[in-house]
């Protein structure tokens, strides 16, 4: 519930047992069946998903936590040839684990994405042209977030990040450095400076999502103090081939 708060479709139909969302393509978790019920009947509410998906040409992808109530709906896609990809952690921190957060360089927080923020961002993670950076600009401003900044020795945007605040919790996201400034600490000052202003703003913890392959940004969380709590993974439908020949 909390990711799904952080990071809201454009477009979205809860059935009742799942969330159909949609944007444009843009972004694979704003694109997927959230699954937040069992289904009664899982190969109906299948096709009623397949439909609506079709409806906007997208593919039909689900987000699946690692979970013993995901079971019967995974052994039900494996059964119609969806593919798993895109492994990701969920790794959360408490507020006050200890980790000194404070005294951090210069790192400038603002409660919008402006144009330096988002052309960066998007720069690293984005896929596509102006529309397309214009829906995720709607998504990054769907929940109430903080969006923070670092510049070079030279001025030049380094690095950003973005705080969403859900329910007295912060989800940390959008964590992007340019190629010419990594590994140079940039990273850590936004994350810190991002863990500081949620702090002060009184939220109980912290949680963020990064790919399992991801084993540099891995190292950074764990250094900050996140711990993995869960995982989960895309499950997306195989194309189906149009008949050919006579």
């Amino acid at each position: 519930m909390l990711m799904d708060a952080a990071w809201p479709a454009v477009d979205r139909r809860d059935t009742g047992e799942w969330v159909l969302r949609a944007a444009a393509g843009v972004i694979q978790r704003a694109n997927s069946v959230w699954p937040r019920n069992t289904a009664v009947e899982p190969l109906a509410a299948l096709r009623e998903a397949a439909q609506w998906y079709r409806e906007r040409r997208l593919p039909l992808i689900f987000q699946m936590t690692d979970t013993p109530a995901s079971a019967r709906l995974h052994h039900v896609l494996d059964a119609e040839g969806f593919t798993r990809q895109s492994e990701t952690l969920i790794m959360s921190r408490n507020s006050g684990n200890g980790l000194q957060i404070s005294g951090t360089a210069p790192v400038e927080v603002s409660d919008g994405p402006d144009e330096e923020w988002l052309h960066l961002w998007w720069s690293v993670d984005g896929r596509g042209g102006a529309a397309e950076r214009e829906t995720a600009r709607t998504i990054l401003t769907g929940c109430l977030s903080l969006y923070a900044l670092v510049r070079d020795d030279d001025g030049v945007p380094a690095a950003v990040g973005r705080l969403a605040m859900v329910h007295g919790t912060g989800g940390i996201y959008c964590m992007a450095t340019s190629p010419s400034a990594r590994r140079r600490g940039y990273a850590t000052m936004v994350l810190r400076a991002l863990l500081a202003e949620g702090t002060a703003r009184n939220l109980e913890n912290f949680w963020l999502l990064v790919t399992a392959a991801n084993s540099a940004a891995r190292q950074l969380y764990q250094q900050a103090g996140f711990e993995e709590t869960g995982r989960y993974l895309y499950r997306q439908q195989r194309p189906r081939r149009a008949l050919t020949g006579c």
